[in-house]
């Protein structure tokens, strides 16, 4: 069961940790199974903060973890880490990271981006320069910290329940934000599947 001292350690952490540092090798962030939560800086546009949980002068948005519960149908649980998942998130892409998705979705006129279909059709990025922008963003006014815990779904749980955590959608039907993002989604899903698709997203990028 999630104790005091885990929720100490998200909601009152010592340190936040930024996205050029998570990227570094070695990795702070462990390769083990744990809770990640999302502090920014400063909130996208229309983003509700009543009632979320602030430190530092950053506001708590989204939590998330790695790995996922293990699934009831007998398939194999996932092994992803904290380390793996943490780092796609700063450095990955909105076909595999839901919260660069829904960030980039809320911030795509600030930053002059959009969802745009990819390979043969079926994956949807903010291809580069648009992935680019976004890292920046990160970098400026996103940190992250975490806590290791053998069944992180469990934790999760109860901070969806006692939080506002407006950037959340599964497991968080109950909060008033999560029709708005999910229409934010869809409407640039549609606009992406009007236009058109390119081959790839533009290229690696590099930690700046």
């Amino acid at each position: 069961m999630p104790s005091q001292r885990d929720y100490d350690a998200l909601l009152r952490p010592p340190r936040f940790y930024s996205r050029r540092e998570v990227l570094i090798r070695p990795s702070p962030v462990p390769a083990r199974p744990g809770v990640y939560v999302w502090y920014f800086r400063k909130v996208p546009l229309g983003v509700p903060v009543d009632g979320c949980n602030r430190h530092d002068s950053m506001t708590l948005l989204y939590v998330g973890i790695s790995p996922s519960k293990p699934p009831s149908n007998g398939k194999s649980p996932s092994k992803q880490s904290l380390a793996a998942r943490v780092r796609y998130h700063f450095a990955g892409n909105a076909e595999g990271s839901t919260l660069r998705l829904t960030l980039g979705c809320l911030l795509a006129d600030q930053l002059g981006i959009r969802l745009t279909r990819v390979g043969s059709g079926g994956r949807y990025t903010f291809t580069n320069p648009g992935e680019i922008r976004l890292d920046a963003w990160l970098e400026q006014n996103a940190r992250v910290c975490w806590v290791e815990h053998p069944e992180p779904w469990e934790l999760e749980e109860q901070l969806l329940k006692a939080l506002s955590l407006p950037l959340n959608i599964d497991g968080n039907n109950l909060h008033p934000f999560v029709t708005t993002l999910q229409a934010f989604r869809r409407a640039a899903r549609a606009a992406a599947n009007a236009g058109e698709c390119v081959i790839d997203s533009g290229g690696p990028r590099q930690v700046r």
